[in-house]
């Protein structure tokens, strides 16, 4: 039981195990990446994942030698783009069933609501702004497959978006995350990015709190 713990808490706070996983498991860390990365993007069960948080340090970790930083950004923007598409036509096929029960085990309705505000509000920028606010980035994909958004327009701005948001926080972590008081306190500062990403959806629903009451 207290191995299945350590493996669950080393996949949810990847982000602070990374180093160990590098020592560990070398270049086989690029896959150990890219599964985790497309699982957060691309399965509607896992938005608990670590996406904005586990990119920059990996940037931090390619600035320091320990990674590709080039062959990472590549491979965690297919990444990405695959977990999209996968779960696009997830929601496409399986959706509507989904999305009309009260309740799914590991699914909750009020995210795929919440997500559904923001197509109302932003139409197919949904894509790209979601990308940058967790939770709703997982389940983005999955309402406009089931909303039938067509393919050809979500994946226009799917690759688009794929590919601004890991390249922004792989070089992010590369170019910041060897600074010295960041390294001190690198902590503090994936807990600042998670605050930070979280915003947008905070500020959503504090708007929509007041429209209703």
């Amino acid at each position: 039981m207290e191995f299945l713990s350590s493996i669950v808490d080393l996949f949810l706070h990847l982000d602070r195990h990374l180093d160990q996983i590098i020592r560990a498991y070398g270049t086989w860390t690029y896959a150990i990446l890219f599964l985790v990365i497309f699982a957060e993007t691309g399965l509607v069960v896992t938005p608990f994942l670590p996406g904005d948080s586990l990119l920059f340090a990996a940037g931090t970790f390619a600035a320091l030698g320990s990674l590709d930083p080039l062959y990472l950004t590549i491979l965690l923007c297919a990444a990405a783009n695959l977990g999209d598409t996968t779960n696009y036509w997830i929601g496409h096929f399986a959706g509507p069933k989904m999305f009309h029960r009260e309740n799914v085990r590991f699914l909750k309705k009020e995210y795929l609501e919440r997500t559904h505000r923001y197509y109302d509000k932003y139409g197919g920028r949904t894509i790209i702004i979601a990308r940058f606010v967790p939770i709703v980035r997982t389940f983005a994909p999955f309402v406009a497959g089931v909303g039938r958004m067509g393919y050809g327009r979500f994946i226009s701005y799917s690759v688009f978006a794929g590919i601004g948001w890991v390249s922004f926080f792989v070089y992010g972590g590369y170019f910041f995350g060897t600074i010295p008081v960041v390294r001190r306190h690198f902590s503090l500062v994936v807990i600042a990015i998670i605050l930070i990403s979280v915003m947008p959806m905070v500020t959503e629903f504090i708007r929509h709190r007041r429209r209703t009451t």
